[in-house]
């Protein structure tokens, strides 16, 4: 099953041409829109995203959903791009070493338990 516009967008985040959504007022939200959530505009238009974010929060799952069971224990994340705020899981780390303030770059990768695709958060 294909999600139809978010789909694209992870494959542009994989390819290194990951965007978000900016509307004339500046507000910033991700695909798939039509109308800006924050003024109703529907004069959208790709801006890049930026190549860093910052941690803002996070959680630590030991005991994940069924989608998540071999991923566990894992950190999900909630970081800072800018105009966006992206979640997605940390790899490349201890899920206990994760930090609010750490900086990191989105990508694209596996769900473990799926296989599907899912935003990863990678330390800088």
């Amino acid at each position: 099953m294909t999600d139809a516009g978010y789909d694209d967008w992870l494959e542009a985040v994989d390819d290194g041409e990951g965007y978000y959504l900016a509307c004339p007022e500046g507000h910033g939200s991700l695909p798939p829109r039509r109308v800006c959530p924050h003024c109703g505009s529907t004069e959208l238009d790709q801006a890049a995203l930026p190549a860093a974010g910052t941690v803002e929060t996070y959680t630590v799952c030991y005991v994940g959903g069924p989608d998540f069971e071999e991923e566990e224990p894992y950190a999900t994340a909630i970081a800072d791009f800018g105009d966006v705020r992206l979640t997605g899981l940390v790899r490349g780390m201890d899920p206990e070493d994760v930090t609010v303030g750490m900086s990191v770059e989105a990508r694209v990768g596996t769900n473990r338990t799926t296989g599907d695709d899912v935003l990863v958060l990678r330390t800088r």
